[in-house]
């Protein structure tokens, strides 16, 4: 019997090294037996676990590559969204859609401005809640007949201009501003697709017309533009509400601004009626406290209220102490003297030759007014008004002393106040002997009536230059702000002068028993076609109280007066701006806490008593 073999029978029988020769050695490498029932019979080439990694391996390869692909496809896929968006944010910036002009007309009218009160709490200016009326002109179908009703329940609106608006192809107009309940509600009912309303502020100013140059106005954005309302914009209220830091209006601190409204009322309400008697053009007035430099009072009369301010715009009725600027006749003679005392050259005791009446120079003559045909002390030049004295003294400072001196007391230069307005002095173009003379006394140079009050101020309340403020400050803060112009003892020389004008000169019309006045008045002629007019003129009146130790300076000054028969008439300063300020003086002067001095007081002037200028029965009369 025949063995048997596994391989087939017909097969020959190969040794094993034939048979492992006959098996291609790379797939030989491959083979793999794995019956469970020989394993003593199993040939493996390759460990299990390797050819596993190296199959893992080849597929995640393949996929990585294929995933390349996807990642490419999603990213250029991407890429194409964002270019499409970008592109549509480029076309809607450069010309904003209906939303865009809804939403920047809802910024606009959320604009909130802090309350301006006065010095003692008092509400000048705030602000209320109201609506504004607007329109969608795309979402109107109809604009004949949306013309029609609005036109109907808002009478005011001109209905040509109102139709013109609604035919438009933009997204958003004004219909009406800042319109009443009533109205709101007639328009509601109108159901009208395409109109709605928008919050908005409202600018009022319960006072009127009390301090209108100060306080300015604002426009329908509630935007300031004059006076400090635009100051209060200035410093950063606009971009505070633009940024969105203001939400509401007890987010804003009040701006508490240096003016006392009692005293307003009254500058103004003697001022209207001084302007009405003596048939002036225009006039103002200011109360400026000379130990602070606040300005607690200012009128500007013709002038307009910032409810409406549209009148505003009107040429007469600029801001006259800020905007106009006037030459100021013999109230620059304050200045005159006190340059004289302030050179040194001259003491109060100095005396200057007015005989004859008239000064010759060159061409020109130089008149005094109420000539004395003497020789007069520095003190008599003041209180008659000598032109000619005066221009003896500038001309022995000299031209340069008499430029340095002017321009520290800040009248070569604009004025900077809180008010945006203001105005630059006009000056000689080319300053020679004849215009040191003609300046000494008022005339050639035109300043702003503020700069000239400052000026004054500084010359009276100890020798302290302060640019006027609007805002509140006291006397410390104001001091340490202060530039030194003038010596005590020079300071107290022409408080002593002033206060003998109104015992003896040309200020007695403002010479209020009790309260101790000093001032000096000035009366310009009018420059009307490059000559001075005799018949036009400009007055002013400047005053203080006490002069023993200033603390308030008054001034009024009026555009051509008229003479009446009560004058005689004159229309000079004494008779209608000394007369104003006298009744200012009179009415104020309890309001603001001035006592009366029922006595003299007591040594007033100790440093002229050592100059020997000082008697008391020249001031002290009652």
């Amino acid at each position: 019997m025949s063995e048997y073999h596994p391989q087939d029978q017909d097969a020959p029988v190969a040794s094993e090294h034939e048979a492992h020769e006959a098996v291609p050695h790379d797939q030989a490498e491959q083979q793999v037996y794995v019956e469970t029932d020989v394993p003593e019979r199993i040939v493996a080439t390759e460990p299990r676990d390797a050819f596993l990694v190296r199959l893992w391996r080849t597929m995640f390869r393949l996929a990585i590559e294929r995933s390349y692909t996807r990642v490419g496809i999603v990213g250029l896929g991407f890429a194409a969204v964002f270019c499409a968006i970008s592109v549509r944010l480029i076309i809607m910036a450069s010309s904003p859609s209906a939303s865009d002009d809804h939403r920047i007309a809802a910024a606009a009218t959320t604009a909130i401005r802090p309350d301006i009160i006065d010095r003692n709490g008092e509400i000048l200016a705030t602000d209320i809640r109201t609506v504004s009326v607007f329109a969608e002109p795309r979402k109107i179908y109809d604009k004949d007949e949306a013309t029609e009703l609005l036109t109907a329940v808002l009478p005011e609106l001109n209905a040509s201009e109102l139709r013109a608006k609604l035919s438009t192809k933009k997204g958003f107009v004004w219909v009406k501003r800042e319109i009443t309940p009533k109205q709101q509600q007639e328009v509601h009912r109108l159901g009208l697709p395409g109109v709605g309303f928008l919050p908005d502020h409202k600018r009022v100013y319960p006072n009127g017309v009390a301090a209108a140059h100060i306080i300015g106005a604002t426009n329908l954005d509630n935007i300031g533009i004059a006076g400090m309302e635009k100051y209060i914009d200035n410093q950063g209220n606009g971009a505070l509400n633009s940024l969105g830091f203001v939400a509401k209006q007890t987010d804003l601190a009040p701006v508490q601004l240096s003016l006392d409204l009692r005293a307003q009322f009254a500058v103004r309400d003697e001022l209207v009626k001084g302007i009405e008697h003596f048939k002036a053009k225009a006039g103002a007035s200011m109360i400026l406290d000379v130990t602070t430099g606040e300005v607690i009072a200012l009128a500007s009369y013709p002038d307009f209220d910032p409810n409406e301010p549209k009148d505003a715009l009107s040429p007469d009725r600029i801001n006259r102490m800020n905007v106009g600027v006037y030459e100021m006749g013999s109230t620059f003679k304050a200045m005159t003297l006190a340059m004289a005392l302030d050179s040194g050259k001259y003491n109060v005791n100095s005396t200057f030759d007015t005989r004859g009446g008239a000064m010759h120079w060159g061409r020109q003559t130089i008149h005094d007014y109420h000539a004395t045909g003497r020789v007069l002390t520095m003190p008599e030049v003041f209180t008659h008004s000598s032109n000619i004295g005066s221009a003896k003294m500038a001309l022995g400072v000299g031209i340069p002393g008499h430029q340095a001196f002017l321009r520290k007391m800040g009248l070569l230069d604009r004025m900077r106040t809180e008010l945006p307005e203001s105005a630059s002095p006009i000056l000689p173009p080319r300053w020679s002997e004849i215009n040191t003379i003609t300046i000494a006394f008022g005339h050639g140079i035109a300043v702003a009536p503020i700069q000239a009050t400052a000026a004054v101020a500084a010359i009276i309340n100890g020798g302290d230059y302060m640019v006027p403020t609007f805002l509140k400050r006291d006397e410390a803060t104001a001091r340490a702000k202060a530039t030194h112009v003038l010596s005590a003892q020079n300071s107290e020389a022409m408080r002593f002068i002033m206060r003998l004008n109104a015992t003896e000169g040309s200020a007695k019309k403002a010479s209020i028993p009790l309260y101790y006045v000093g001032g000096k008045t000035g009366t310009a002629e009018k420059v009307i076609g490059g000559r001075y007019n005799k018949n036009r003129l400009f007055t002013t009146f400047m005053a203080a109280s006490p002069m023993n130790d200033p603390k308030y300076l008054f001034v009024t000054l009026m555009d051509e007066p008229q003479g009446l028969p009560e004058t005689g008439g004159y229309a000079t300063a004494a008779y209608n701006s000394g007369s104003v300020t006298g009744k200012i003086i009179e009415r104020v002067a309890p309001i603001l806490g001035l006592p009366p001095q029922f006595d003299p007081p007591a040594r007033p002037f100790p440093l002229m008593v050592k100059a020997g200028a000082y008697h008391a029965n020249m001031v002290d009369g009652r």
